[in-house]
């Protein structure tokens, strides 16, 4: 077996819920009354081989983004240890660290200096991330000249040509016109056949089991499920038609309550006539 890039040990994460940003900043000085926590993760732990191609799945709020921010090194466990041994490249905002009033080449070096970038390697890479973002002469504009697509083209250029250790993609993204985001896919396809880990975040079950070799199915912050990326989606099936009876069945007996109800309430109403 090859050794874990990735490693989390018994991971838990809770966020406070606040009322509104008063509340919110009031907690800056004083410890919160009766605060509402939120469980993100539970108790998480795995284990990532370097050239793995990992699919997580669950449903909104399982806690796949919490994963994905502690890799990226953007949100840390309340308890237990994430370990991450490489160069991460992010898919998800793309285009978070960027100055508007620097140029689309100066914010290549912002961005590359932000991951640990050395100017050599920056400048080896410089005109490999120019030809793919495809900007034209508003590579030397400020950035606050640029639309939310040309920004998002100069994030994902950036982040798939600094020839990352890890890979993080969400699905959800969506990069340009169709031809551009054919290039992003072919370019994401070839970064996995390089043997590049990769953790893909999707509700797409085809497009998972064709990346990916191995899957982590959460719900509700704990981990399910670790193997074999169809067994999860059959975990995962199995689950949601569980929970959608569930609800079919108390649905019809509310129903049927209020029905009762309703049926014993005309009874009345006749009695006193």
């Amino acid at each position: 077996m090859s050794e874990a890039i990735i490693s989390f040990k018994n991971v838990s994460k809770e966020y406070t819920l606040y009322k509104n940003d008063q509340e919110r900043f009031r907690a800056l000085f004083f410890k919160p009354r009766n605060a509402k926590i939120n469980k993100a993760l539970k108790n998480v732990t795995f284990d990532v081989r370097r050239g793995e191609s990992i699919g997580i799945i669950g449903d909104n709020g399982a806690g796949k983004s919490t994963i994905l921010k502690m890799i990226t090194g953007v949100a840390f466990p309340s308890e237990g240890e994430v370990q991450v041994n490489g160069k991460v490249a992010a898919l998800l905002e793309l285009t978070a660290g960027f100055s508007t009033e620097m140029t689309g080449r100066e914010n290549i070096y912002l961005k590359g200096y932000i991951l640990g970038l050395k100017d050599a390697y920056i400048r080896e890479i410089e005109e490999r991330i120019i030809e793919f973002a495809q900007l034209g002469d508003y590579i030397d504009q400020p950035v606050r000249t640029y639309s939310s697509g040309m920004k998002m083209r100069l994030g994902f250029a950036i982040n798939v040509n600094i020839d990352p250790d890890i890979l993080v993609v969400d699905e959800a993204l969506s990069v340009g016109d169709a031809s551009f985001k054919r290039k992003c896919k072919d370019k994401i396809n070839d970064i996995i056949e390089s043997g590049t880990t990769v953790l893909y975040v999707s509700h797409n079950p085809e497009s998972v089991t064709e990346i990916c070799d191995r899957a982590l199915y959460l719900k509700k912050g704990e981990l399910m499920y670790d193997g074999n990326v169809k067994e999860a989606y059959a975990m995962y099936t199995k689950v949601k038609e569980e929970e959608k009876k569930k609800k079919a069945a108390e649905k019809k007996k509310k129903d049927a309550a209020k029905k009762a109800a309703a049926a014993k309430e005309a009874e009345k109403k006749a009695e006193t006539k």
